[in-house]
């Protein structure tokens, strides 16, 4: 396994991370992710960390807490060897404070989690959204208090625009208190609009990216195909609507060259797909699921090796579309060099 920092941070992660939304498997949207109970929970860590992978993400929304609860169990005995990572934010409930990120909602929203994960402490603390009702100074100063009582390590926050980040980490800085330090985010061939503003903060800001769905919501699995029907077994029979959209054309054509190089190299289309991701400016980890041993092992797969050049540049060919307004201009090269022009 490979190991980078996360953003600007002194902790270590892996180049892998796995998503535990398939755990529990509650509700219409995370019941069709899967259902992955205690025991084969286990099963699916252990094989994890004997391939170095140590990170685990989840969220308290995910089938409304079990989630959190599997992953517990699953680690039980063995919380100094892994890194866990949750969110809050979404709501939890019909209450009025039951969603949200106001001092009220974080502080209960911390102690729950941990109590579901059986744990004292959360290594990576994520908002899952942004919460425009509350100021970030109350949301900043939440946290700060929460790290200095040893219940959080690091903060970070997830799908945010790049105005809500920006404003968040100037206020961090104004009052001195933690910054965030990663940015989970949707980030694939398929999708690559975090390229366009997300990114670039990034490298500025130190913040690295948790890349959530990097198979295109289950588009870039390989068993999707132009002319053919969704596979059987496919989730995207219930679920495609709960995620980002792409246009067929586009899909195919990315598909296509994933077709071609998987044939060139002897690696599976996920396994393509994720090492891309790898090579990317400001990507310290991401986040691979699966709901069998099989599906984690290929996807483990991903790692000890690197696209070629060549292979990166046909990719990038495939997925790339035309940025929109501010970016477009600054994304053509032509345009960039004029307004940058070389240093005499």
């Amino acid at each position: 396994m490979e190991y980078r920092r996360l953003g600007h941070s002194g902790l270590t992660v892996p180049a892998l991370s796995f998503g535990a939304g398939t755990f529990g498997g509650q509700g219409p949207l995370f019941g069709a992710w899967g259902n992955t109970d205690a025991e084969e929970a286990r099963r699916l860590i252990d094989i994890c960390l004997e391939a170095g992978l140590n990170l685990f993400d989840t969220a308290d929304v995910y089938s409304n807490g079990a989630s959190e609860e599997v992953l517990g169990a699953a680690i039980k005995g063995r919380r100094d060897k892994v890194l866990i990572s949750t969110k809050t934010t979404l709501p939890m409930g019909d209450g009025p404070n039951d969603a949200g990120s106001s001092r009220s909602r974080l502080i209960k929203a911390t102690e729950d989690a941990l109590r579901r994960l059986g744990t004292d402490y959360i290594d990576l603390m994520q908002l899952h959204a942004f919460d425009a009702a509350t100021p970030v100074e109350e949301v900043l100063s939440t946290l700060d208090a929460l790290v200095r009582a040893g219940k959080l390590r690091h903060v970070g926050v997830s799908n945010f625009s790049g105005w809500q980040l920006m404003k968040s980490l100037a206020a961090a800085d104004r009052h001195g208190w933690p910054r965030y330090v990663a940015h989970q985010v949707y980030y694939s061939l398929v999708g690559r609009d975090y390229e366009w503003e997300l990114m670039p903060l990034g490298l500025d800001q130190g913040v690295g990216a948790l890349v959530w769905s990097p198979l295109g919501w289950g588009r870039l699995t390989g068993k999707i195909r132009r002319g053919q029907p969704l596979p059987a077994g496919s989730r995207l029979h219930e679920t495609a609507e709960f995620g980002p959209p792409v246009e067929d054309e586009q899909l195919y054509a990315v598909v296509d060259v994933l077709d071609a190089i998987a044939q060139e190299t002897g690696k599976s289309v996920p396994q393509i797909a994720i090492n891309w991701l790898l090579q990317r400016p400001t990507v310290s980890s991401v986040i691979i699921g699966a709901r069998n041993e099989q599906q984690l092992r290929d996807n483990l797969g991903a790692v000890g090796w690197k696209l070629t050049a060549e292979q990166v540049a046909r990719l990038d060919a495939a997925s790339e579309r035309t940025a929109p307004y501010p970016y477009f201009p600054y994304r053509r090269q032509e345009a960039f060099a004029r307004l940058n022009p070389p240093a005499v």
